[in-house]
């Protein structure tokens, strides 16, 4: 329920901020007086592109605020997908920047337009006439049938199963796909597979073959190197080993005359059995390494297989190369499982579509057992709104698709006289008839589901007297279930609201001014009359007028 609009900087409207409660809101004022305008900014909370054009003072932002109650509109599951914070009182608002930067909040958190649109839509359903051009349309009208018939559960199961076998069927079709081409790839694949297969593939093998051709294709170096390390450390008589044996008996005099000596002769000792170890393992290697040239050429061969190999996966290293194994084993072993795979999703689809097939026959069968009731509340109500031959001949006709709603067609067809052909809305219905059948169909829907607040603009354009009255009638009945606003220029409806609120234009500092005001009880007397009228109040009108509102 909308309880507050605040509207700054909107076309002609320089601060405007109402109040609203429940019940039956109507809304009056001269042609041009603004009412398009207010329209116009809620739309823009409601999450409709803003228009530059549309501030009032080109170097100052515009802000539109409303606050809905929307305790029982069941939303919080809503909040919670988006990541909004949840409030019963909620404030949506939106920002113009003079930059043409346009902003949207909820309880302060930004939110993308698109979600606004979203939530606009659960929050205020503003009927125009482009909506009631709606009612032409198929999915509209089976939409109808659907409210009447309760069946929004069952088309939430229906279109969890719709996914789910779409999903499947998506699946197969890549399988299927992917099987032609598979097929056509297997072998090459296969080879590859093979070829590497045929090398022992681990990691670190190239690093280890890389060390050892290293020391392989440089033995005469390396010998030479030991060699010469070996005489440098155990030479008889100038070898390093030599001088630190005497370096030690020196040390060792020293030892007994005082710690700082002792110390010292610990670390030369330390080294001593350092350098001997070194030259023991130089030589071992020395005596370890020897010329093998077919061992060269065979971790030669072996590492050229590797390089190839990268070369053509195009990769750099084992671990790759190991990757490239298993992405090409998957394909192999995906196009030798395929078939299975296949007739496997092909079973399970057949499951899934006759468990679709029930919920669709379901969805038929409460739509037909609802047609003949909700034929007979059209009829009736219209009846009562001037159209006395109005009929309406509605059948299911069943397809083959699935359909987000079903496998139904509805064929809605209407006739507005006696022994006129029946025809679908859109070739025989006029203006003013569309707009009574939307209004009845809006007041039957307003008691089989949870309706948004509903604000109509000028939805009683056409018609006037007896069927104006009965009409506003509609509206107030149901403002029992829900908040309803009429946008109206006939008296008869404005006559109806529990509150009453006029539009009208004011001048200030050689400007032009849109406010709005909710009207005491006197004053709606003079506003009807007016409406009744004209701007010269006569005695009749304002007796008119107050018999209107008792």
């Amino acid at each position: 329920m909308l309880i507050n609009l605040s509207i700054k900087n909107y076309a002609l409207i320089d601060n405007l901020n109402v109040n609203f409660t429940g019940g039956f809101t109507t809304i009056t004022g001269e042609t041009g007086a603004g009412k398009s305008i207010l329209l116009g900014g809620l739309s823009l909370v409601l999450g409709k592109r803003a228009d530059m054009s549309s501030l009032k003072d080109k170097d100052s932002r515009c802000v539109i605020e409303a606050v809905f109650d929307i305790e029982n509109y069941d939303l919080k599951s809503f909040f919670n997908e988006h990541d909004l914070e949840y409030d019963s009182n909620t404030i949506v608002r939106r920002e113009i920047h003079p930059s043409g930067k346009s902003r949207a909040f909820v309880n302060d958190s930004p939110l993308t337009l698109d979600i606004l649109t979203q939530l606009g839509k659960r929050l205020i359903d503003i009927h125009s006439q482009h909506q009631t051009l709606q009612l032409t349309e198929h999915d509209y009208q089976l939409k109808m049938l659907d409210a009447f018939a309760d069946n929004t559960k069952l088309l939430g199961t229906y279109n969890r199963k719709l996914h789910t076998y779409k999903t499947n069927l998506r699946e197969l079709d890549e399988l299927t796909e992917f099987q032609k081409n598979a097929n056509k790839e297997y072998d090459y694949n296969t080879f590859l597979l093979d070829e590497l297969d045929a090398v022992f593939l681990e990691d670190g093998l190239q690093e280890n073959l890389e060390e050892k051709y290293q020391q392989l294709n440089n033995v005469e170096i390396i010998l030479e190197n030991l060699s010469k390390g070996n005489h440098l450390l155990s030479d008889e008589h100038r070898g390093i080993i030599s001088m630190l044996s005497e370096l030690k008996l020196v040390s060792s005099k020293l030892s007994g005359i005082g710690n700082k000596f002792e110390d010292l002769k610990k670390r030369i000792d330390s080294v001593f059995i350092e350098i001997k170890d070194i030259a023991e393992e130089m030589l071992m290697l020395q005596e370890s390494v020897e010329p093998d040239p077919a061992k060269l050429e065979e971790i030669s061969n072996r590492l050229q297989v590797l390089y190839d190999l990268q070369r053509k996966h195009d990769v750099s290293s084992i671990s790759a190369l190991l990757a490239v194994k298993e992405t090409i084993a998957a394909k192999v072993g995906a196009t030798q499982n395929l078939e299975e795979e296949i007739e496997t999703k092909r079973n399970l689809l057949l499951k899934l579509k006759d468990n679709l097939d029930e919920d669709a026959k379901l969805l038929t069968s409460r739509r037909a057992v609802a047609i003949p009731e909700i034929k007979e509340k059209l009829e009736l109500s219209l009846h009562s709104l001037g159209l006395p031959n109005a009929t309406f001949k509605i059948e299911i006709i069943p397809t083959e698709d699935y359909k987000s709603n079903g496998r139904d067609t509805l064929s809605f067809l209407f006739s507005a006289n006696k022994g006129s052909d029946y025809n679908t809305l859109k070739k025989v219905a006029s203006g003013g008839e569309l707009s009574r059948i939307m209004l009845v169909i809006k007041s039957i829907l307003a008691r089989y589901e949870q309706l948004p607040t509903l604000m109509f603009d000028e939805i009683d354009s056409g018609v006037s007297g007896e069927i104006s009255n009965r009409m506003g009638d509609i509206m107030h009945n149901m403002s029992k279930y829900m908040q309803v606003f009429s946008i109206t220029h006939l008296p008869q409806i404005a006559s109806k609201g529990d509150h009453h609120f006029k539009v009208f234009k004011t001048d200030k500092d050689h400007s032009t001014e849109t406010q709005m005001k909710e009207l005491l009880a006197d004053e709606r007397v003079f506003e009807l009359a007016e409406m009744l009228g004209g701007k010269k109040l006569s005695d009749s009108a304002m007796a008119h007028a107050r018999q209107l509102l008792n």
